[in-house]
C-alpha cells in the first residue's frame, strides 16, 4: 500500500507551517495550496513559497477575485489593521481582519483539488484555544465542512477524504512547541497582517504568536536575529 497523500493548506505562516511539519512528519506525501485573495500585501506568499521550496513539496498557488472580501481590514486599503489589547483579542468578537467565508472557500478548493489529485486528507491551521474570534475556525464548522466534502466530492464518497486540524484544540504556546520539536524554521514563516521586512508586533496576529514563543521559552527567528 503506497503512501497517503495530503493537501496542506499553506499560508506560509507559523499555523499553517506547523500543520505541513505535522503531516510530513506523519508520512503524508505532501502538495501545498497557496492561495491569493486579494491581501494588502504578498509577504506571507513569498514565505510560503520559500518553505516549500526549502521543502521540496509541490506547491499550488490560485488567484481569487472576489470584490466583496474588501470588507476585510486585510483587504482593504482603507480601513486601518486594528492594534488591540490582548482582553479585546481575546473576548472572541468578530474582528475588521474577518474575511467573509475565508475557510469555506478554501476548504472548498482544497476539497477540489483532493479529489482531482486522489488525496487522502486535507490538512489545516485553525486554532479553537488562541483566535480572533473568526467564526470559521471552530471545531463545529470543521465538522460540518468534513461531512459536506465526504457527500460532495467523488473522492469523499468512494474512498473517503480526512480533514485534518492537528491544532485546533492547541494553544499559541502549544503549536510553537510543536513546531520546534518538528524542526520548523520559523524565521522563515510569516504572521503578520502587515507587510514589510520586519513583523509590525501590532496586529492580534504579531501579539498572539509574540505570547506562544514567550510562554514556550523558544526565540522566535522571524524577529530576533
Amino acid at each position: 500500500m503506497g503512501q497517503k497523500k495530503a493537501i496542506v493548506l499553506f499560508s506560509g505562516g507559523l499555523d499553517s507551517t506547523t500543520c505541513l511539519y505535522w503531516a510530513l512528519d506523519r508520512g503524508y506525501v505532501c502538495e501545498t495550496l497557496t492561495i491569493l485573495y486579494g491581501q494588502k500585501h504578498d509577504r506571507e506568499v513569498r514565505a510560503a513559497a520559500q518553505i516549500a521550496q526549502h521543502l521540496r513539496v509541490k506547491q499550488h498557488v490560485i488567484t481569487l477575485d472576489f470584490p466583496w472580501l474588501a470588507s476585510s481590514s486585510l483587504v482593504d486599503k482603507n480601513q486601518q489593521i486594528p492594534d488591540q489589547p490582548m482582553e479585546k483579542i481575546e473576548s472572541h468578537e468578530i474582528p475588521s481582519t474577518y474575511v467573509p467565508g475565508r475557510n469555506l472557500v478554501f476548504l472548498s478548493i482544497a476539497a477540489s483539488l483532493a479529489d482531482a489529485t486522489g488525496a487522502d486528507a486535507v490538512v489545516a491551521g485553525p486554532n479553537a484555544v488562541d483566535f480572533s474570534g473568526y467564526p470559521d475556525c471552530t471545531p463545529a464548522f470543521w465538522q460540518a465542512a468534513t461531512q459536506a466534502i465526504n457527500r460532495g466530492t467523488a473522492r469523499g464518497v468512494k474512498h473517503g477524504v480526512e480533514v485534518l486540524a492537528p491544532l485546533m484544540d492547541l494553544s499559541k504556546t502549544d503549536i510553537v512547541k510543536l513546531g520546534a520539536k518538528l524542526g520548523v524554521p520559523f524565521e522563515l514563516t510569516w504572521s503578520c497582517y502587515q507587510g514589510g521586512d520586519k513583523p509590525c508586533g501590532h496586529c492580534d496576529s504579531c501579539k498572539l504568536r509574540a505570547r506562544g514563543f514567550a510562554e514556550a521559552g523558544v526565540k522566535d527567528g522571524a524577529v530576533e536575529n
